[in-house]
């Protein structure tokens, strides 16, 4: 109890603050793209984890919120949180995230394949752009076993 940030826990504070949101979402292959604006506010948990709380409206009036969760676990090392949204039941929970090239963190999670039979890997990744621009992205691992990026989120420091 009462452990304290691990220099890792540093790599995710640039995400601290609030932050104009645009996505572009692809729900499968074959999928129209759906837009959306928003905005996603970062605060931390005293260094030791991240919470991103983003809202917004599709252009067709739906609302949707979202909360990841973030944080770095030193006996697994490796980065790790959690994913839940207003559009969706599922918890997602990701694990094994390490971070490349010093500027981009991806996360694996197990979820729900699209249309609902069976289970599939994801990759989520975030990549620090500059300190006010970062991209968030998904990937579904398809049953030909190539991957699909499925969703795309820019996110603008608010100004």
């Amino acid at each position: 109890m009462f452990e304290k940030p691990q220099a890792e826990h540093n790599w995710l504070e640039p995400l601290v603050g609030e932050w104009l949101t645009e996505t572009e979402c692809q729900m499968g292959p074959g999928e129209p793209t759906h837009t959306s604006k928003g905005v996603t506010t970062c605060r931390s948990l005293e260094g030791m984890w991240y919470l991103l709380e983003g809202s917004g409206e599709e252009p067709e009036g739906g609302r949707w919120s979202t909360l990841m969760t973030l944080g770095y676990d030193p006996v697994k090392s490796c980065y790790t949180g959690t994913f839940v949204g207003s559009m969706m039941t599922y918890l997602w929970q990701y694990q094994n995230g390490v971070i490349t090239a010093g500027k981009k963190l991806t996360l694996e999670a197990e979820g729900p394949k699209f249309g609902g039979e069976g289970m599939t890997s994801y990759k989520d990744a975030i990549e620090l752009v500059d300190d006010s621009h970062w991209i968030l992205t998904s990937e579904i691992l398809t049953d030909d076993g190539k991957w699909l990026q499925i969703m795309t989120s820019h996110n603008h420091r608010k100004t």
